[in-house]
C-alpha cells in the first residue's frame, strides 16, 4: 500500500456553525487558512522528494482551497493536482445548508430515523453512508503512489473505519480534526 498523507478541508463558516455543508461549495474561513498553512508546513518538513507524490483533492472549493495553500507552503505550484467527484464529501440532499434545529423543523421524526442507521437511511435526494463508503473506497483502491489527498469528514471516517476494520457503527463516531494531517503507512494511522 502506498503511503498517503490525508488532510480534512480548513474550516468554513458552516463548520464554525455547525451546518450541514454536503455537496454546497462553501470556501474557508480565517481560521481554515491557519489550519491549511499549518498542515501544508507538516507536509513539507517530512516529505523532501514531492515529485513522488500524487496530490489529489475533492473538486469542492473548501478542498481545493486547502490544496492550494498547502501547496505554495510546500514551495509547489498551487495547481498540479488532481480532482476527484468520489472524494466529495457525503451528500445530504436537501438538509444541507441546514443545522440541526432547522431539519427537526422540518423533518424530526425522519431525521431521528436517519440519524439512527445513517450506514443504510439517507437524508432525501442524499446519501446513505453505505454508498457512499463504496464510492470513498473505489477510489481508495486505485491508489497506486504515495499521495497527498485532502478531502472531507466523511471521507476521513471512511478511509479510517476501513484501515481500523471499524463497524458502521463506530465509524460516525470518529472526531474528524481540520489542523492534523493523517499519516496511513503500512495500514497504520498517525496523526501529525
Amino acid at each position: 500500500m502506498p503511503l498517503i498523507y490525508f488532510i480534512r478541508h480548513g474550516q468554513t463558516d458552516y463548520n464554525a456553525a455547525r451546518r450541514v455543508q454536503g455537496w454546497l461549495d462553501i470556501p474557508i474561513n480565517a481560521t481554515g487558512r491557519v489550519q491549511a498553512l499549518r498542515n501544508g508546513g507538516v507536509l513539507n518538513e517530512l516529505i523532501s522528494d514531492k515529485s513522488r507524490f500524487d496530490f489529489v483533492s475533492s473538486p469542492l472549493l473548501r478542498t481545493r482551497q486547502t490544496m492550494e495553500i498547502m501547496r505554495e507552503t510546500m514551495g509547489l505550484p498551487k495547481t498540479g493536482y488532481a480532482t476527484d467527484d468520489r472524494l466529495k464529501e457525503i451528500s445530504f440532499g436537501e438538509w444541507e445548508g441546514m443545522n440541526r434545529e432547522e431539519i427537526d423543523a422540518i423533518a424530526k421524526d425522519l431525521h431521528a430515523s436517519v440519524e439512527a442507521d445513517r450506514w443504510n437511511k439517507a437524508p432525501p435526494a442524499g446519501q446513505s453512508f453505505r454508498d457512499y463508503s463504496a464510492q470513498v473506497l473505489s477510489w481508495l483502491a486505485e491508489i497506486r503512489r504515495d499521495t497527498v489527498v485532502v478531502a472531507h469528514g466523511g471521507t476521513s471516517r471512511v478511509v479510517r473505519a476501513h484501515f481500523m476494520k471499524l463497524p458502521p457503527s463506530d465509524m460516525q463516531k470518529l472526531d474528524v480534526p481540520q489542523d492534523k494531517v493523517l499519516l496511513i503507512e503500512g495500514g497504520t494511522l498517525h496523526w501529525l
